[in-house]
């Protein structure tokens, strides 16, 4: 008979041994695709409120926010809790309002509401826009019943990239943009890493779909040119501008949140 400690001895060495142990340690197959971390941050979503990490940009009560975006020009005026703009007859230079705060990536909320009288035709009924960055317009224009050219109608990206469909409400009633603006990367030397990009819903539906812009838009008079503006690079935030198209266009309920997506690699 072998002796009791070393009978001991060999039992310990089998329950205990690696093998046994790794095999009893060993987790299911399934928990091999879990990712446990990082953990995403917390952010509330109340039913009817402001994201908890957004960021109020005009709320109805004042333009702390906001300035001309031309030296010496005037601020736009708050009737009955929106942000109106005071048309600029020509020759006068409109004057666009831009916020003191600079954004790269955002998730941006704006309402916006073109006139209920109806004036004008195409580009001159209801005309605005919302610049990200200052460079890279989303349309806003009275598109109901107004033809004009397809890539300069509401929900468009302008002179670049068309809507997906024509989703205006009418004149004189409230609508919403939703927009996740991706802003571009520029290499060191300056040349483009990676560019703009944008989606966007229109009244809850899907007008742009992570479409990528070739440069910034073209605005103005100034720029009267067959093709579109490249790129040029320019700083990582930069603040973002509404419109003012000689146009009585108004707005309320603007808020953004601050993304952080990867830089280009």
């Amino acid at each position: 008979m072998r002796p009791l400690p070393l009978l001991l001895s060999a039992v310990s060495a089998t329950l205990f041994s690696p093998v046994f142990a790794a095999d009893k340690a060993a987790p299911p197959p399934y928990t091999l695709t879990e990712v446990w971390s990082p953990i995403p941050p917390v952010v509330a979503a109340p039913a009817s409120g402001l994201p908890s990490d957004a960021i109020v940009l005009f709320d109805g009560k004042n333009l702390d926010e906001w300035e001309p975006a031309v030296p010496g020009g005037h601020p736009w005026k708050i009737e009955d809790g929106a942000m109106a703009v005071i048309p600029t007859a020509a020759p006068a230079r409109p004057t666009d309002q831009r916020t003191k705060r600079a954004f790269g990536d955002v998730q941006l909320h704006l309402e916006f509401r073109t006139p209920a009288e109806v004036k004008g035709k195409g580009q001159e009924r209801g005309n605005s826009g919302v610049f990200f960055m200052g460079l890279y317009e989303l349309q806003i224009l009275d598109s109901t019943d107004n033809p004009t050219y397809v890539n300069g109608q509401s929900g468009s990206v302008y002179k670049e990239h068309a809507p997906l469909v024509n989703a205006s409400r009418g004149p004189g009633a409230w609508e919403t943009f939703d927009v996740v603006f991706i802003a571009p990367r520029f290499a060191p030397d300056g040349k483009l890493a990676s560019p703009a990009r944008m989606t966007a819903f229109q009244n809850g539906v899907l007008v742009q779909h992570d479409v990528a812009l070739t440069g910034p838009t073209p605005n103005g008079p100034t720029y009267n040119q067959p093709k579109l503006p490249p790129y040029e690079a320019h700083a990582a935030k930069l603040p973002l501008l509404l419109q003012d198209h000689r146009n009585p266009v108004s707005f309320r309920n603007i808020w953004v949140r601050e993304l952080n997506f990867p830089e280009a690699k």
